[in-house]
């Protein structure tokens, strides 16, 4: 390293942002994942023994998944080398390759890899590294915020050991909330700032478990607030929200936090309970989730869950895919919100869900005939077949109900589709047991 390169490394430490100038060097440093970190758990023992095989860290931004990666790196033996996956291209793979392998034959040094949005790697990428990782020319250490079980291959996967990093808790931001305003080595400390614990107590909870956010918002506030009389720079709940803007929503609409939602959102309107319905409504427009998608849904859930118990349901549903379509945002998820809302309060049925499945597997598992008398008549010759002959036309009979076969001989007596007592179902059942003499 040359006096340039020496000066540049202290001046990129001394301007670097809060949160990188705070990130932990030890083990210890880091706050939260106890359910990882945990002195009694594999990967604090595996950190601390400096025996790490392949890892994936999987979780939402600011949860420490880098942060843990450099505290390998100060902790390893191993030769540690890094690539951001948004930039690095074959080139530089093929680089750290070379690297790697000149490490363990001439040296006998293993190499870590880690890789920051491992998911960003295209399939071509992944699977370059592959064998490598297999024969143990590198360890891999990727970090994503989306979930590696859709975004990274399989073979990656199977080699290695997914760690599941959690939001943290309002405890583990406030501990780094002081610490960011107080340490004067690498926090704000030389500032002179102070932080009431109201506001403290506000960031951690508006930050939704994102360290980053809260520390991104202490930096802004100590920055940009002037001192007062007594010499300090007071950083109040006012100060706080102005710099926070608004709540961190853990949501990507490419990620598993949007099946997790939507998820949610159907499973509310299915449990019948509204409340939580438009509140995962009011979680994906917020996150600017497209509002064809929900529409969708909603249209689905009333089918699928309400049925027959309401058809009205369906017909709100669609009503309301339709007028968002036409009229848009922010006045759509007043509509979105009514046809959820209903949906959600609706009697619910999914008895035509269960007919159509038992039919579909009794089509796949039984071949079948029409019935001769159901069979098309209207074509030249279709009467001499013996089509149509003998077919009862309902609204010849009393109440438009004759009593003939429909079903193909081969399945004749099965029942697909079984009318619940719920909602309207309970008047179409009570109809049809009518108009069959049942009753």
């Amino acid at each position: 390293m040359d006096l340039f390169d020496y000066m540049r490394e202290n001046t990129q430490k001394q301007e670097a942002p809060l949160a990188s100038r705070l990130r932990p060097r030890t083990l210890d440093e880091i706050v939260g994942q106890q359910h990882i970190l945990g002195k009694d758990k594999l990967l604090y023992r595996a950190i601390k023994a400096d025996k790490l095989g392949s890892l994936i860290f999987y979780g939402p931004p600011g949860t420490g998944k880098t942060t843990i990666a450099k505290v390998i790196a100060n902790t390893t033996q191993a030769s540690f080398t890094q690539l951001n996956a948004t930039v690095a291209g074959k080139k530089d793979m093929e680089a750290v390759v070379s690297q790697a392998k000149d490490n363990l034959g001439m040296y006998g040094k293993k190499t870590i890899l880690f890789v920051d949005e491992l998911h960003r790697f295209h399939k071509g990428q992944q699977d370059y590294l592959l064998p490598f990782v297999e024969d143990g020319t590198l360890t891999l250490i990727g970090a994503t915020t989306e979930n590696p079980y859709f975004e990274v291959n399989s073979a990656l996967i199977s080699r290695s050991v997914v760690f599941k990093l959690k939001a943290l808790e309002p405890e583990d931001i406030k501990r780094l909330i002081h610490r960011a305003v107080y340490d004067v080595e690498r926090g704000m400390g030389a500032y002179g700032a102070e932080i009431t614990e109201e506001a403290k107590e506000f960031l951690a909870d508006i930050s939704g478990g994102d360290a980053r956010a809260a520390l991104n918002a202490v930096e802004l506030g100590v920055l940009t607030t002037q001192k007062e009389e007594d010499g300090k720079i007071h950083l109040t709940i006012d100060v706080i929200s102005e710099c926070i803007q608004k709540r961190v929503v853990r949501y990507d609409k490419a990620g598993d936090n949007h099946y997790d939602t939507i998820s949610a959102f159907i499973k509310s309107m299915r449990g019948s309970d509204p409340d939580a319905a438009v509140y995962y409504l009011a979680k994906m427009i917020y996150a600017g989730e497209d509002e064809r998608f929900i529409a969708r849904r909603i249209m689905i859930c009333a089918s699928e869950d309400v049925g027959n118990a309401d058809p009205m349901a369906l017909t709100v549903a669609v009503s309301a895919a339709q007028a968002v379509e036409r009229i848009g945002f922010p006045e759509a998820q007043i509509i979105l919100a009514q046809a959820a809302a209903y949906v959600a309060c609706a009697p619910k049925s999914n008895s035509a869900v269960m007919a159509i499945s038992k039919a579909m597997e009794s089509v796949k598992k039984c071949r079948t005939s029409v019935p001769s008398h159901l069979q098309d008549s209207h074509y030249p010759g279709a009467k001499s077949l013996g089509h149509g002959i003998g077919y009862k036309y309902a609204h010849d009979y009393p109440n438009h109900f004759v009593d003939q076969q429909y079903l193909p001989s081969e399945i004749e007596g099965e029942v697909f589709y079984e009318l619940s007592d719920s909602g309207y179902e309970k008047q179409l059942k009570e109809h049809l047991q009518k108009v069959k003499g049942i009753l």
